[in-house]
C-alpha cells in the first residue's frame, strides 16, 4: 500500500490533508488566557480551564484538549480582565448641574456557562454592561451635588456604582472589578464661573447657620455662668453680709472714680453726708 501511495504522490497528499483535518477537529489547544466551552450540537458537554480564584499560572487547566471530531464545537472565552468604556452621557445633580461624564468598568467573566447562556459572546456582553453602567451612574450621581464629585466622597459614589453594576453582572456570569470616573465636565457654554458661585453661595449659608447655632450656645453658657455668679454672690451674702456689702462697695468705688482698667473714672459732686460714701466715713 506504501508502494502505492508512492507511486501516486496526489493519493498521498489527500490522505495526508485527510489526517491534517482529522487532528484539527479531534485536538484544540486551550491558552491559559482563555475558557472553553466544548459544544456538543450546540449544547455545552463541558468546560476547560474555567477561572477559579487563587489559581496559579501554569496549573490551571490549560493545553491540549480532545473532542469528537465534527460533532463538538469550543467556544473561547477570554479569562483576563476586561474593560468597558462608556459612552460620554449627561447626569443631573440635585444643585441642577448639567455635568458630561465619561466612564469606564474593568470586569472578569467567572462564569462562562451562565454567561454563553444568557448573552452568547463577549462583545454582546460589554455592550450590555455599558448600557448598565449608564443607568447606574445616572441614579447614584443623580442623588448629588456637583460638589460631590470634586470631595472625598466621590470614592463611595464610586463603591455604590460599583455594588449596583455588579448586581446586574452576575446575572450574566460577570464579575465587576473596578469602576471610575475618567471625567466630568460642565456643558459647553456653561461656565465654571456660575457654578463655582453657586458653590460659594452653599459655603456662605453654611457659614451663616454654624455662626448662629455658635452664638446660641455662647448665651446659654453666658446665662449659665450669670446664674452661677449670683448663686455664688448669694451664698457669700448669706455668710456675711457686711463683709459681702463692703467688698461690693469696694467694687463701685473702683469702677466710678478708676473706670476701666484704671484709665480714670467720672467727676461726681456728693455731699459728705451722702449714703454713697459711708464707706469713707468712722475710719
Amino acid at each position: 500500500m506504501f508502494e502505492s501511495l508512492m507511486r501516486n504522490p496526489l493519493r498521498l497528499l489527500v490522505g495526508l490533508l485527510a489526517f491534517l483535518v482529522l487532528l484539527s477537529q479531534t485536538l484544540a489547544i486551550v491558552p491559559e488566557d482563555k475558557q472553553a466551552l466544548i459544544l456538543r450540537f450546540g449544547e455545552i458537554e463541558r468546560t476547560v480551564n474555567r477561572y477559579k480564584s487563587g489559581e496559579q499560572f501554569g496549573r490551571s487547566g490549560a493545553g491540549l484538549v480532545v473532542r469528537v471530531p465534527f460533532i463538538d464545537g469550543i467556544q473561547y472565552i477570554d479569562k483576563r480582565v476586561l474593560g468597558v468604556n462608556m459612552e460620554r452621557q449627561q447626569v443631573l445633580s440635585t444643585d441642577q448641574q448639567r455635568l458630561q461624564v465619561d466612564a469606564f468598568a474593568r470586569f472578569r467573566i467567572t462564569n462562562p456557562v451562565r454567561m454563553y447562556t444568557a448573552i452568547r459572546s463577549e462583545e454582546r456582553l460589554q455592550q450590555q454592561l455599558a448600557t448598565i453602567l449608564g443607568s447606574s451612574l445616572r441614579n447614584e450621581l443623580g442623588k448629588r451635588t456637583f460638589a460631590t464629585l470634586l470631595s472625598p466622597e466621590r470614592g463611595a459614589v464610586m463603591d455604590n456604582i460599583q455594588i449596583a453594576l455588579n448586581r446586574e453582572a452576575q446575572k450574566y456570569g460577570a464579575e465587576i472589578i473596578d469602576v471610575r470616573i475618567k471625567r466630568a465636565d460642565l456643558p459647553e457654554g456653561a461656565t465654571l464661573v456660575a457654578a463655582y458661585n453657586r458653590m460659594r453661595s452653599a459655603r456662605q449659608q453654611e457659614a451663616i447657620a454654624i455662626r448662629a447655632e455658635g452664638e446660641k450656645e455662647a448665651q446659654i453658657i453666658r446665662g449659665n455662668a450669670d446664674g452661677e455668679a449670683a448663686r455664688i454672690y448669694a451664698a457669700s451674702f448669706g455668710k456675711d453680709p457686711e463683709f459681702y456689702d463692703f467688698y461690693r462697695a469696694m467694687q463701685s468705688y473702683r469702677q466710678t472714680f478708676l473706670g476701666e482698667n484704671n484709665q480714670g473714672g467720672s467727676s461726681l459732686i456728693l455731699s459728705p453726708d451722702n449714703e454713697y460714701l459711708k464707706r469713707f466715713r468712722g475710719g
